[in-house]
């Protein structure tokens, strides 16, 4: 997966008729700036509201997936969704004059094709990527349906279906990584059952409907005047049942290609996440109803993670990138100020470092002694301490500069710090460090519990002897 974000290089467009509406609509995708996210922009509408690709905009998710804010709407979005998050564009503003973007021919190959015409470019931010740590399932009672993700090194989804109809079977299919879709799943086209199809045109709908852009599969007898019934609504004179259950002889793109379409219809479905993920993604007969409903649980656990972070990772047994003896050569500070025993990790944006809190600290002598407490102003000078090694590295001759506190906001403390605990300070820069001048978020956790949080900044500046 890619390790920064990405937008599109151009603005491009392409033109379409709705699925449902019959109606002719022109989407344009246009450049975003980082951190933008993936949005679309009613350009018809007075407003011209924006409407972000996130599941709690989600309203109906009947035959496809539709977003509304303020009034306004957009719906069938799941298969240019499965484009864009299959090309890794964290980035864009989608413009659409209609209600509904386009079917094309049912699947997402056409979208994918414009966006690369359009051009792919990295930006400076990094991507959050959200790393699923534990299983999580979803289970529909009434539809039978289930959802499961468990944790991975990366982005996979296996569908299966199940229609108990001996026209179409038992299906499954697998993706591995993202690199798969293009070739693999983007191809795989929208279907639909005839008796569904039949209802579809009784409630007015598929108005834009064709044989196309859906594979539509027979699965009963049908008679010489329901055939000139489908040839009056598709407006083909020539449409025929063929052995294979497959209305007008259309050849399948893939073998299983209903079940890789489902896969597709989940893929696009969790981009309303509104986050890259790595997960493992189990799809039992899903639809879109499922699939916006499993996106809210996964999104709703990265909410929780932003809020309560994870701590860094700390093993005892792996040598420090720097020990006690390196630190003391780096800083300034000496007993009893020399508040950080290891750095175990630091990159140029951020930096870990640990703190074994022992009985023997001398502020326990007089801070509570029959309760003793780690003062909360100690651990913002540790994370300070931890924060200062990183900026050093930074400069020539880090040995003739310190580094002095300009300002220090939004400062919790959540925890209570005593004797024994092991203190981990995850420091990292909110802007680059530029005049000397560094701004950094700071955590600190004992075990998995966050205890701290504070902004720093601080001026490295050259030592006057």
């Amino acid at each position: 997966m890619n390790l920064f974000q990405q937008t599109i290089k151009n603005k491009v467009s392409l033109t379409g008729v709705g699925l449902h509406t019959g109606e002719t609509v022109t989407v344009t995708f246009c450049p975003a700036a980082a951190n933008h996210g993936i949005k679309f922009q009613r350009v018809d509408l007075e407003e011209k509201t924006i409407i972000p690709a996130d599941c709690d905009l989600v309203t109906t998710i009947e035959r496809g997936t539709t977003l509304e804010k303020n009034g306004a709407a957009i719906s069938t979005v799941e298969h240019l969704l499965a484009a864009v998050v299959g090309l890794q564009i964290d980035n864009i503003l989608i413009e659409v004059d209609g209600i509904e973007i386009p079917i094309m021919d049912g699947s997402s190959t056409e979208f994918l094709k414009k966006l690369k015409e359009a051009g792919l470019e990295e930006q400076e931010e990094e991507r959050y990527i959200y790393e699923l740590k534990e299983t999580i399932k979803y289970y529909d009672e009434e539809k039978d349906v289930e959802m499961l993700a468990m944790p991975s090194s990366d982005y996979k989804i296996t569908a299966l279906i199940d229609y108990q109809s001996p026209v179409l079977a038992q299906q499954h299919s697998s993706m591995n990584s993202i690199a798969e879709f293009e070739d693999e799943f983007s191809h795989a086209r929208t279907f639909c059952f005839l008796h569904e199809l039949e209802y579809l045109v009784a409630q007015n709908l598929i108005k834009g409907g064709d044989l196309n852009n859906a594979i539509v599969v027979v699965d009963r007898e049908v008679n010489e005047a329901e055939i000139e019934n489908l040839q009056e609504i598709f407006k083909k004179p020539n449409i025929a049942v063929e052995k294979t259950g497959i209305l007008n002889n259309v050849s399948l793109r893939y073998p299983n290609e209903p079940a890789r379409h489902k896969l597709l219809d989940v893929f696009g479905d969790l981009a309303l996440i509104g986050a890259p993920i790595k997960a493992n993604i189990i799809a039992s007969k899903p639809g879109h109803k499922t699939n916006v409903e499993f996106a809210k649980m996964i999104k709703a656990l990265i909410k929780k993670e932003k809020r309560n972070p994870p701590p860094p990772k700390y093993d005892p047994n792996v040598e420090p990138l720097f020990n006690i003896m390196d630190i003391h050569k780096l800083l300034p500070h000496r007993t009893p100020f020399l508040l950080v025993d290891k750095i175990i990790s630091m990159t140029e944006t951020e930096v870990v470092g640990v703190k074994s809190v022992t009985f023997n600290e001398p502020f326990f002598a007089g801070h509570f002694p029959g309760n003793p407490v780690m003062p909360g102003v100690l651990q913002i000078e540790a994370m300070a301490q931890t924060g200062g090694i990183m900026a050093m590295q930074t400069i020539d001759k880090p040995e003739d500069y310190d580094t002095y506190f300009l300002k220090i906001n939004n400062v919790k403390f959540k925890g209570i710090v005593r004797p024994g605990d092991t203190l981990i300070f995850k420091l990292e820069l909110m802007s680059p460090i530029r005049r000397g001048i560094a701004e950094m978020r700071g955590t600190a956790f004992v075990g998995d519990k966050m205890v701290t949080e504070a902004e720093l900044m601080a001026r490295i500046q050259k030592r006057v002897d």
